[in-house]
């Protein structure tokens, strides 16, 4: 019996396009409505590994319902409903074309720069002497572009008005409505014993109006240290102790599979997907500070099906 969303191919009235990415389908009604339903795929260094994980769509789209809810004081979202655990719907924005990444702290793709003797990143200073997840003085915002295919592209807010990708005033208002989605997510988090450590925001338009879109402060899209042991940790030099899905690139890098030519694709064995369905409750429940509650998986796909018609039908 399948348990887990791996692909669909849903059919919905007035439907015009369906975008599938490495995690999420998206489908298009009428140019006006998406339908977004969070699979269970999992990807790492880029490449989709080949079984699902119960529960993780679930658990996605439900961190992401909570902090679209709990942001909406801050600007408006594209979210209007979840009929289903694995689904949100919402309006169609056009996307602004870059991704607005924020940094509380030297991590990851920052600190990989820095440690080859950058100072600069996407134009904005860093200061010297600092060791890897330190905290910055302030959050710095370091945006790359959305490449339709392949890596997205660190770029300058300089580059980025220059370029008019956007246009200055509504760059600013990304800007803001950047930093003050970061300290609301870096104040929930501290709620919960955590530091936001980096996380990225995607914006779109309908008409003039500026909508978020997407996910948003989900362990998929943003990093999370605990915050018990963070400054022992730091002071010793030992790695943080991190909330995200670090520990799946890790048991991949362990079987000597990073995504690289001519690496062979390591066997999922059941345990190991179990292990990595329990991780991700436990990302859930220690994020929202709830316990989490698990759907009927029975008959997956036809519940998410019935689930959206339902919805559709009725709105």
């Amino acid at each position: 019996m399948n348990k887990t969303i791996i692909r669909t191919d849903f059919q919905f009235p007035d439907q015009k396009s369906v975008y599938k990415g490495k995690v999420r389908d998206v489908y298009n009604l009428g140019d006006e409505l998406l339908v977004m339903i969070v699979s269970d795929r999992i990807s790492a260094f880029d490449v989709v590994l080949p079984k699902g994980i119960p529960y993780k769509g679930q658990v996605l789209n439900q961190i992401a319902a909570k902090f679209l809810d709990a942001t909406r004081d801050i600007v408006p979202n594209w979210k209007t409903a979840t009929p289903d655990p694995m689904v949100t719907i919402g309006k169609r924005c056009e996307p602004f074309k870059v991704e607005m990444v924020i940094r509380g702290y030297l991590s990851g793709h920052a600190w990989r720069e820095y440690k080859t003797g950058k100072r600069e990143l996407c134009g904005v200073p860093m200061p010297d002497g600092m060791k890897e997840n330190d905290k910055f003085p302030e959050p710095i915002i370091t945006p790359t572009t959305k490449a339709e295919v392949g890596h997205d592209e660190d770029i300058s807010r300089d580059e980025i008005l220059k370029s008019g990708l956007v246009p200055e005033a509504e760059y600013e208002k990304l800007e803001h409505y950047t930093r003050e989605l970061f300290k609301r997510g870096t104040e929930m988090a501290a709620d919960k014993g955590l530091i936001l450590v980096d996380t990225k925001y995607e914006f779109g338009k309908v008409g003039d109006d500026i909508y978020l879109i997407d996910e948003i402060h989900t362990p998929d899209s943003s990093r999370y240290f605990y915050k018990e042991g963070y400054e022992e940790r730091q002071e010793k030099g030992e790695k943080q102790k991190q909330l995200s899905k670090e520990f799946v690139r890790q048991w991949l890098i362990d079987k000597g599979f990073q995504g690289k030519e001519g690496q062979q694709m390591p066997d999922m064995p059941e345990d190991f997907v179990e292990s990595v369905s329990e991780r991700y409750i436990e990302l859930y429940e220690k994020i929202t500070g709830e316990k989490f509650e698990k759907s009927d998986l029975t008959n997956v796909h036809e519940r998410v099906e019935n689930n959206i018609r339902d919805y559709l039908k009725n709105h």
